[in-house]
């Protein structure tokens, strides 16, 4: 056991509150955040529950039919939120049922000039956050270090991590890797040079979420092989011009209509399993917005609706999707890498506004040839 730090921790052991000093030596070793116990006795009668809890990778991987090379890593505890932070109705419910979300929506929600001025302020601090997960991306850093940064960077704005216990999902972020499409969960893999590493941030602020994601090229263009360059380039274009069909009158099966083409003549799939969606004080709402063509959705956009575009491109003409038996981690059925890029949007009476834009401080995207793009700004 390692002792060099002052005992201002409460014991891990179980049904234990005595100060501890004492950091589990394993802990230390994977890079997982450091558990502490009281004495060497209680660290010794604790030691199976710990194990099993905090160093065991998932039981089910074992003999798994993974896709493609990844595998699941050791995922750490939950992290603390402080009680002053205004939480979602999920966020302590033993199943982290949204209950809210319970209630079916026949519409879209028109919001008020109040709930869209709510909605600026937490997708502004949610493109903060982002930004925050984006300046720690390197090589040999880990997601669950990733995933620290970005809670931290939350609390810090008064902001709960709107993925923490949705549904059960036991981290704050969603980082998606290489074959992962979507719903990732931060582990103590390192990153390494060539990966493709998509942070996906949704905060909750004063009753509102706000959602955005991005995929980074980790060591930068010079480390990535040009087919995974150009993956993230379109999935990036297909966003844009998904972006600019948004304004009052248009039905919103343009959307789909406009990523898919574009996705498809660069030889790239549109995942159909997954959508984007109505935010707002709810996380999900209506109405369910989908990716690809020929879908039927009757929605028209009007002015004051708030909603999510946010594609998920594949290598190749596999659409398809698998769901590891971790309940969450969505993959490539063929093993193929995918990249995402995601804003939450407001229609506007002339067009729209892009909520979650990019700041002039905001990182630069790797996979840009200058590896420099400018704010986007409403239109």
């Amino acid at each position: 056991m390692e002792s060099s730090v002052p005992s201002s921790f409460t014991c891990a052991g179980q049904g234990c509150q005595n100060p501890a000093s004492l950091q589990c030596p394993t802990c230390l070793k994977l890079k997982m955040p450091a558990s502490h116990f009281c004495s060497q006795e209680c660290f010794r009668k604790n030691w199976g529950y710990h194990k099993q809890t905090c160093h065991m990778v998932a039981p089910w991987a074992e003999n798994y039919g993974f896709t493609g090379p990844l595998r699941p890593g050791i995922v750490s505890r939950k992290r603390h939120v402080p009680d002053h932070i205004g939480k979602p109705d999920y966020a302590d419910d033993p199943q982290g049922t949204p209950f809210g979300e319970l209630r079916p929506a026949p519409s879209i929600e028109i919001k008020t000039p109040e709930q869209i001025e709510g909605m600026r302020v937490a997708c502004r601090l949610a493109r903060e956050v982002l930004d925050a997960g984006h300046a720690a991306v390197q090589p040999g850093i880990t997601t669950d270090e990733i995933d620290r940064i970005v809670h931290e960077a939350s609390i810090e704005r008064d902001c709960y991590p709107s993925p923490l216990n949705y549904r059960e999902f036991p981290k704050s972020v969603c980082t998606s890797l290489n074959e992962v499409i979507c719903h990732g969960i931060p582990d103590n893999r390192e990153l390494v040079a060539g990966d493709l590493l998509n942070i996906d941030v949704t905060v909750y602020h004063n009753g509102f979420h706000g959602d955005c994601c991005e995929t980074y090229l980790v060591g930068g263009r010079a480390a990535c092989k040009p087919k995974d360059i150009k993956l993230v380039r379109v999935a990036y274009e297909c966003l844009e011009k998904a972006i600019a069909t948004v304004r009052p009158g248009v039905p919103l099966k343009a959307i789909g209509n406009t990523i898919e083409p574009h996705a498809s003549k660069n030889g790239f799939s549109v995942v159909r399993d997954y959508c984007g969606h109505g935010i707002g004080s709810l996380f999900h709402t209506t109405p369910n917005v989908v990716h690809y063509k020929t879908n039927r959705s009757s929605f028209v956009m009007r002015p004051n609706q708030t909603f999510t575009i946010e594609p998920m491109i594949n290598q190749g003409r596999g659409h398809t999707t698998r769901l590891w038996d971790d309940d969450w981690t969505v993959v490539t059925t063929t093993g193929l890498r995918s990249a995402q890029f995601e804003h939450t949007l407001l229609v506007t009476e002339t067009g729209h506004e892009i909520l979650t834009a990019r700041l002039p401080t905001s990182p630069p995207l790797e996979f840009m040839e200058d590896a420099d793009v400018p704010a986007q700004q409403a239109s």
